[in-house]
């Protein structure tokens, strides 16, 4: 027990992104019905009989559950220290218990030879009939999961979703029971090794697996000594967010009931106690109570197939707040949820944000920003991004050193942070480099350069050797592909992926009552061209109509001081609210409290091209939009779905903001067909492109995405037709994913 407390020590910080929760594990089958009766996840109890002292403990322990309102399987070895009575096993089968078979003399010799453990099978298959069980346990949760198919089973329960302290650590990677079909070799005869032929023999094609999914009672409370149910506690309500089963075994051998003398090998049943009051009182009404064979019935009806579960390494750098980029965190928690490890190295938002979190399943370096918000010269922004880019790239030479990665994510700006990567693709691994903004055409806005000057054609060539140097090309909107491959990269080494919306996230909830204030709302960076003065300059005329209403900006950036001091000027202050910004799991539902949001873009800037993704934010949340008519946001959207106003405008923006506040049968339309909209091209329907051109790329296969054009904004008759972009031979008139080999757009 002291080795094993030793050797658990090393593995739990090797072993903290997958144990006790592995994200990935939550992914349900491909069909998944959901449990009986609408409930929310099921709760299975079993009980390992190790020895005579947990023997003795078989009835008071059966008393206590039948008291708390659970029941649960106790599994006996048959041929161990000890002899099971049929008096024992009648009381547990008329008491609503079940009895499962446990190893044949647990001994871990079950296992040495395919011709040995046939042999063994008869006897446990004599068991199982003898006792009326329909499942089985191996001691030491050791497995040969095919050998299982010799035996008389319903199911079989020796397997985990994640425990990489059993002695045969690989875990099935699932929190949900599957489908173990028997393989078509194992119907013919088989050799052993000394030359005898024997036959394999079972009663089915095939079992379910139930993967405990609980730590064992013995790992938390003898091995690593924990004095509190805690871990139970957290994984059990995370199994019960993600629709899973909680399995666990307990060992009556462990527990120790309060008139017991106290002894290392034993741990309080209080423990036990409060995980069951737990489920009991927390979860009351969500949870199915089942006996494992009970789960084993209902599951054989459809067979459930085992999810399949990527084991890729993946790095990222972006030179921004990772809690704060939605972008960012779609493309890290689609890799992390299947199963892939995914490491970021951004930016520290405050000083004192620790160095390296785990945010969710995703691990972050962060990176000290030495930069300051309101850039006005190009040297300010140049340098704090030359000091990213060293310590990123040191930072990701030094991680890959100890764990290779398969594959590294580049988000621009600027490119030229791809080259951080240059001892990951120096050993094989691929580059994606992702351009949220074309850099040269942004450095032009940002500093008001004309686009011959020389600081543009700089990043022109910059873009271009970063390009060359990726080994695919994201780009963030259709309409930029073109320039970008006219002069950058050629098309089959480009794909576009617009920031769909994460609706996991941004999704309708009820609307607070603001009382008789009317909310109007920009979240977003405070840059010069996303037109938020000509917001602030229409909000006198919308005061004259709706005085209470009020326009909350959540953000930050190089214009904040200027707004605020036209605010000030224009006698504002307190109607026009300036907020901090908020990392993306708080910021929706602060959207979702809007009655409006405005996306008030220059139409003469790098903001006539740049996809606003607040906008389809604001949709998912049912809140309506008005947005600048701009080249991007025309080309994406018509006036079903949001009311457009003349760029620039302040007088036009303040009568589209009073028009839609105003007109109630207006507001629901926008908001049905935003909403139709949205769900037609959220994140949730494209994620599986991304992870094909991941898996593409490290596969070194061909990428051959098809697009999957989504379906056109509703009313498309309705779209004002002189907006609508016509790019060489076909129009484009929703967002979609574009594999530039399959799809010619140019």
């Amino acid at each position: 027990m002291a080795l094993r407390r030793i050797m658990a020590r090393r593995k739990l910080k090797a072993c903290q992104d997958i144990w006790p929760i592995n994200e990935a594990a939550g992914n349900p089958p491909a069909d998944w019905p959901g449990w009986p009766d609408g409930k929310k996840f099921a709760f299975v109890l079993t009980h390992d009989v190790e020895g005579p002292e947990g023997l003795a403990k078989c009835r008071r322990l059966m008393q206590l559950e039948k008291e708390l309102g659970f029941h649960s399987s106790f599994n006996f070895i048959p041929e161990g220290d000890y002899a099971v009575s049929r008096e024992l096993r009648g009381e547990v089968a008329q008491n609503g218990f079940e009895i499962g078979v446990h190893d044949l003399h647990h001994d871990g010799m079950l296992y040495q030879t395919r011709q040995d453990f046939s042999k063994n099978a008869r006897g446990i298959n004599h068991y199982l009939k003898e006792w009326g069980a329909a499942g089985f346990r191996s001691g030491f949760m050791l497995r040969e999961m095919d050998w299982l198919q010799d035996l008389n089973i319903q199911y079989d329960a020796s397997t985990f979703d994640t425990d990489p302290f059993e002695p045969q650590p690989d875990g099935t990677g699932t929190i949900f029971p599957f489908w173990v079909p028997r393989p078509k070799s194992e119907t013919k005869i088989q050799k052993s090794k000394n030359g005898s032929d024997f036959s394999l023999q079972a009663s089915g094609d095939g079992y379910i697996e139930l993967p405990y999914t609980l730590a064992q009672d013995s790992t938390l409370f003898l091995v690593m000594r924990e004095r509190a149910p805690e871990t139970w506690l957290r994984k059990l309500d995370w199994i019960a967010r993600r629709g899973g089963m909680a399995l666990v075994n307990v060992h009556p051998d462990y527990l120790r009931f309060p008139d017991e003398p106290a002894s290392p090998r034993t741990y309080p049943v209080a423990l036990y106690v409060e995980l069951l009051k737990h489920v009991r009182d927390r979860h009351a009404g969500r949870y199915w109570q089942p006996l494992p064979r009970e789960v084993a019935a209902f599951c054989t009806e459809f067979r459930p197939q085992k999810p399949v579960v990527s084991r890729r390494r993946v790095g990222m750098i972006v030179y921004s707040v990772y809690r704060r980029d939605n972008r960012v965190i779609r493309y890290a928690e689609a890799l992390a949820g299947r199963g892939d490890t995914v490491e970021v190295i951004s930016l520290k938002q405050n000083p004192n944000d620790p160095a390296s979190e785990k945010v969710g399943s995703v691990q972050v370096y962060r990176v000290r920003g030495r930069y300051a918000k309101n850039q006005r010269h190009q040297g300010e922004y140049l340098l704090p991004i030359l000091w990213f880019g060293a310590v990123a790239t040191a930072r990701l030479a030094w991680r890959h050193f100890r764990h290779r990665y398969d594959l590294i994510h580049i988000h621009n700006m600027p490119d030229f942070l791809v080259f951080a990567a240059w001892l990951p693709k120096l050993t094989g691994a691929k580059i994606i480099l992702d351009v949220h903004d074309i850099m040269p055409e942004f450095y032009a806005s940002k500093f008001q350069k004309a686009g011959s000057a020389f600081g543009v054609g700089v990043l022109k060539g910059v873009e271009r050797t970063s390009a060359r140097f990726a080994d695919h090309v994201i780009i963030s909107n259709h309409l930029w592909l073109k320039p970008f491959t006219s002069r950058s990269a050629p098309e089959q080494k480009c794909s576009v992926f617009i920031n769909y919306v994460n609706q996991g996230l941004f999704y309708r909830r009820p609307h607070a009552a603001n009382g008789d204030k009317r909310i109007i709302m920009f979240p977003g960076g405070l840059q010069w061209h996303q037109g938020l003065d000509i917001a602030i300059q229409a909000m006198p005329a919308v005061l004259r109509k709706i005085p209470t209403a009020e326009f909350h900006i959540h953000g930050d950036g190089n214009k904040k001081d200027e707004l605020v001091e036209l605010t000030r000027d224009l006698g504002l202050t307190g109607k026009v609210r300036f907020f901090d910004p908020r990392p993306v799991s708080e910021i929706a539902e602060v959207m979702s409290q809007a009655d409006l949001g405005v996306v008030p873009k220059r139409a003469d800037s790098f903001g006539n091209e740049a996809y606003s993704t607040k906008i389809m934010e604001f949709m998912s949340l049912g809140v309506p939009m008005v947005v600048s008519s701009t080249k991007i946001d025309r080309f994406y959207f018509n006036d079903s779905i949001v009311r457009f106003f003349e760029s620039g405008n302040p007088v036009a923006l303040a009568d589209a903001i009073i028009e839609v506040l105003q007109n109630d049968e207006l507001r629901r339309r926008m908001i049905a067909s935003a909403l139709e909209y949205a769900g037609q091209n959220s994140w949730q329907r494209r994620q599986g492109d991304y992870l094909e051109l991941v898996d593409a790329l490290i596969e070194k296969r061909p990428v051959t995405l098809d697009g999957n054009k989504p379906d056109d904004p509703p009313d498309k008759k309705s779209r004002n037709q002189d907006a609508e972009i016509e790019i060489g031979r076909r129009k484009l008139p929703g967002p979609a994913h574009v594999g530039c080999r399959e799809r010619e757009l140019f």
